[in-house]
């Protein structure tokens, strides 16, 4: 519950790359002791909470036609990532894994940037040349996020806005999507093999309500330290980073 309430705490206050802290919980704190077993329980908490964040945020502007198309090109990739990182050795898995929080971490401190089709809509006039890069761009993030088993917010909002210039606040919302469908292919491709543990990531879920649902308020009260939170966060992911890479290596 506490671990949970943990990464829907960071959710809540920074606005992404919270789930990216599940899998070093579960493993250092929880004591799984399979990378896999952690990966399919991260991805299956990672799917409900996307699903239950989705579903408050259903009124507000998704751009839905964008994403969709964004979301089903990244399930293949999203499959294909899941079935090469089962194939893998986990402590190797768990390497990449620290070296991919040390990037991220890094590209954090980078302040975002707004963008301005706040009316960029998917159809027949545009898809010339927005489909292309939806396609190709979910198929890559769905891969990063299937061989990690994580939900890749801190990849898919970017590549959003990359592809469709829609504004950040926009792709946020949108993201929501996607990472409900990467993880859910993840998740039952470890389901098949096994390598979810459900009770675990229930009670994970229910801390991550709550911690979310805290973190949220806490960022009202925040809101004109929120790059100083942002970058407290990614520090926080670098160290972690760097502490499984250590641990791993040792």
């Amino acid at each position: 519950m506490l671990s949970g309430a943990a990464v829907g705490l960071t959710l809540g206050l920074v606005g992404g790359g919270g789930s990216i802290l599940a899998m070093p919980l579960m493993i250092h704190v929880l004591g799984v002791s399979s990378p896999h077993l952690a990966i399919g329980t991260t991805a299956a908490a990672v799917t409900a909470s996307a699903l239950v964040n989705l579903a408050l945020a259903s009124r507000s502007d998704i751009k839905w036609r964008c994403v969709s198309l964004f979301a089903l090109s990244g399930v293949a990739g999203a499959a294909a990532g899941a079935a090469l990182g089962k194939r893998m050795n986990g402590d190797h898995l768990l390497m990449l894994f620290g070296l991919l929080m040390i990037i991220v971490g890094a590209l954090m401190f980078r302040p975002r940037s707004s963008a301005s089709e706040t009316n960029v809509e998917l159809d027949m006039h545009s898809a010339a040349h927005l489909a292309p890069r939806l396609i190709a761009l979910g198929v890559g993030t769905g891969a990063v996020s299937g061989f990690f088993g994580i939900g890749g917010g801190f990849l898919i909002v970017p590549a959003l806005v990359l592809a469709t210039g829609m504004p950040m606040i926009t792709a946020v919302t949108s993201s929501l999507v996607a990472v409900a469908a990467f993880g859910l292919t993840t998740a039952t491709s470890y389901a098949i093999a096994g390598l979810v543990d459900w009770r675990l990531a229930g009670i994970f879920v229910a801390g991550g309500v709550v911690g979310g649902l805290l973190g949220t308020r806490l960022a009202q009260h925040l809101s004109a330290h929120k790059n100083l939170l942002a970058r407290v966060f990614a520090t926080l992911v670098v160290i972690v980073g760097l502490y499984v890479c250590i641990f791993r290596s040792s």
